[in-house]
């Protein structure tokens, strides 16, 4: 956290100074790992996929704390994907297996602030072939490596209805600080929303990217693909 300055007339306290250069905003990339790729969403090439991992009695749970969903047909959900496409705010990816070229999941930027150096990550659906592997982790990684690295962000949010305990538990196993959260500041499918917030600074971002390249390496996990240390505990070490 910035260290406060003093303003030399009333000798009250203000922020430090910051540069004031906008970041970049996200551009239709792709971003390459080793267990996941990470492409702009593409309704044709990934709807198929997505809506067969997304939907059906025992999918319906994934769509609770989301905007939208579950939808009644294939063609609701292209409609849906397409619109989304096309956005620029939210902006959003599709995350996807290369050996198999079936997408898995989906991400976007979303409050893309360049002038503040701010930026959202959010709008996750994973499916369950994509859920707790090593490649759920490493795409939450590529993007956040993408935000700081190449785009300089200074912050990289996180949010998520308080009630999704597994959301919140994602957050700070991937390293998002919790800060608070918003009583009241939705309404979403009819029902009221307070909203946890969580964040992570560029300060942050050496220790985080440490711990995330060390959680991801193949010795960090043993012949049955189990982990040996977690992230959760690669990430209490001290900034």
């Amino acid at each position: 956290m910035a260290t406060p300055e003093s303003d030399p007339e009333s000798g009250l306290p203000i922020g430090g100074h910051v540069d004031p250069t906008p970041a970049k905003r996200p551009e239709r990339t792709i971003l390459a790992g080793h267990y996941v790729t990470i492409a702009p969403l593409d309704p044709m090439a990934h709807g198929a996929s997505l809506y067969a991992g997304t939907h059906g009695p025992t999918q319906d749970h994934l769509w609770l704390y989301l905007f939208d969903g579950p939808f009644p047909d294939r063609t609701a959900f292209a409609t849906h994907l397409a619109q989304l496409a096309r956005g620029e705010d939210p902006l959003f990816f599709a995350i996807f297996d290369p050996a198999s070229m079936q997408a898995t999941g989906m991400a976007a930027y979303l409050r893309i602030e360049p002038n503040h150096r701010c930026i959202e990550v959010g709008h996750i659906l994973y499916t369950p072939a994509l859920q707790r592997t090593p490649a759920a982790t490493e795409a939450m990684y590529l993007m956040a490596k993408y935000v700081f690295e190449d785009l300089g962000y200074r912050r990289y949010e996180w949010k998520c209805n308080a009630l999704n305990a597994p959301s919140r538990r994602a957050a700070q196993r991937l390293g998002f600080t919790f800060e608070g959260v918003f009583r009241q500041h939705m309404i979403v499918k009819g029902r009221n929303r307070d909203t946890a917030w969580f964040a992570m600074l560029d300060t942050e971002w050496p220790a985080r990217k440490a711990a995330f390249e060390q959680w991801l390496e193949p010795a960090n996990f043993d012949a049955d693909g189990h982990q040996k240390t977690s992230l959760s505990t690669l990430n209490q070490a001290p900034l």
